[in-house]
């Protein structure tokens, strides 16, 4: 893991960019396996399963009696961590819970907004070498607060074509009735278009590889929403010489591991620490189950040695974590002057792991420097919020003839002439009861 010293700002830009695959090379596979997913439905994603995940389906729907079947392998203890993940999710998510605003913008106006779920959602969950079952939760639990009426779960199987008993458990668990063996770029573009078995949704969620992150956008362009356009995993660590080394070398690894264009990275102002974190990290590779998929990741990571808080917070800020760990004396100052992460991790007790599996809080979040315009995946992820208005006879006279005056200003006389009607009708329901009274 290489080490930086007093980089110049110039400098900053270039130190801090992600590892990225050729755009092009991602845009033709996606491409590909969108038009033939679009013309040959379930038939094309089980070709593509087949091509790049080595495995034979006849149906990529598992059935309802397998999915049970493998929940029930999960053993004891797992299930146990899983559920009481799954009480701290639902719980933090459930908070998140907010009421109808209403307003009277004017007499006679009244204004409002409620929430509504997305109906048909969609969420990928990654499988391969690391099967991420507590993504289920991750995305399940809100999806299942929300309302949302129909949710899609798709993910990779193993050699056997199926798929991980603890995703089968946790999807159960959640009230997930479909669930699908598909994976990647296939899988993505049969919840954008919706095949015999797969129904399409109206907005998937999920991270992913840079593949699925590529489908994902693609999928915006056939009027599908999605989470955010999140991609390899990453973790930033701001430190000095009140953190805990062999902790900070863990935290690195726990990221480094996912896959091998994960990014790492340590800030400091302390000359001693990244020496300290290289020796952890050579001692725990080596013991590491995933260690060549982690050692490819460091290699694509940096130690940098800063000047100062003040220069951690703004190359924090430029860099926009993912997940963002605070092992500093200046905690407090570096929580103030900090706009972009996506998660934020503090003190030397509080590993990023605690989030992904078990504190509550989310761990679908923005990579790639995303933090700086999108947020985590929250409860109103899965909604949308509706707004609302009715005007009586005073709201009319209240605003009706400022609306016209826009309207007419704006060339649009229909707009005007909308307004204008119910202006005169309520003019003409007074000077109708004079007469009467006469």
């Amino acid at each position: 893991m290489q080490l930086i010293a007093y980089p110049p700002r110039s400098e900053w830009s270039e130190l801090l960019k992600r590892p990225a695959a050729s755009a092009q090379s991602l845009e033709r596979a996606v491409e590909e396996v969108f038009t033939a997913v679009r013309e040959n439905g379930d038939q094309a994603v089980c070709d593509f399963t087949r091509q790049f995940d080595g495995v034979s389906l006849e149906s990529p729907v598992l059935p309802e009696t397998e999915i049970s079947r493998l929940a029930e392998l999960v053993p004891g203890h797992l299930r146990d961590a899983i559920d009481l993940a799954y009480e701290n999710i639902r719980q933090f998510h459930e908070a998140q819970k907010t009421p109808a605003v209403r307003v009277q913008t004017r007499p006679g106006v009244d204004c409002w907004q409620e929430k509504k779920p997305i109906d048909k959602v969609g969420i990928y969950i990654p499988g391969g070498t690391a099967p991420l079952f507590s993504t289920v939760l991750m995305l399940a639990i809100p999806a299942a607060i929300a309302g949302c009426r129909e949710v899609v779960l798709c993910s990779p199987p193993d050699q056997a074509g199926n798929l991980h008993p603890a995703i089968c458990y946790a999807a159960r668990k959640c009230g997930v009735r479909t669930v699908c063996r598909a994976g990647g770029i296939q899988a993505i573009a049969a919840m954008t278009y919706g095949t015999r078995e797969i129904p399409a949704v109206y907005k998937i969620f999920g991270p992913g590889n840079q593949y699925v992150t590529q489908a994902k956008q693609r999928a915006v362009r056939e009027g599908v929403a999605i989470d955010m356009p999140a991609g390899p995993s990453e973790v930033l660590v701001a430190a000095d010489d009140s953190a805990n080394p062999a902790y900070i070398a863990a935290d690195l690894l726990s990221q480094a591991e996912h896959g091998r264009d994960s990014q790492v990275l340590l800030l400091t102002d302390d000359a001693e620490l990244p020496g300290a974190v290289r020796r952890e990290l050579e001692t725990m590779l080596r013991e590491l189950p995933r260690r060549e998929i982690a050692s490819d990741a460091i290699d694509n990571s940096r130690m940098i040695l800063l000047e100062s808080s003040g220069e951690i917070a703004e190359m924090i800020n430029q860099y926009a974590p993912e997940h963002l760990i605070i092992c500093h004396r200046q905690e407090e100052f570096l929580l103030r002057e900090i706009r972009n992460a996506g998660s934020v991790f503090l003190g030397n007790l509080t590993p990023e792991s605690a989030g992904d599996y078990a504190s509550g809080t989310n761990h679908t979040l923005p990579t790639n420097g995303y933090a700086r315009q999108y947020s985590g995946i929250n409860l109103d992820s899965f909604t949308k919020a509706i707004t609302y208005q009715r005007l009586s006879d005073r709201g009319v006279r209240e605003i009706g003839p400022a609306i016209i005056t826009m309207a007419e200003a704006e060339g649009l006389s229909a707009h005007a002439l909308a307004m204008k009607l119910r202006v005169a009708d309520l003019h003409e329901i007074p000077n109708k009861k004079e007469k009467e009274d006469a």
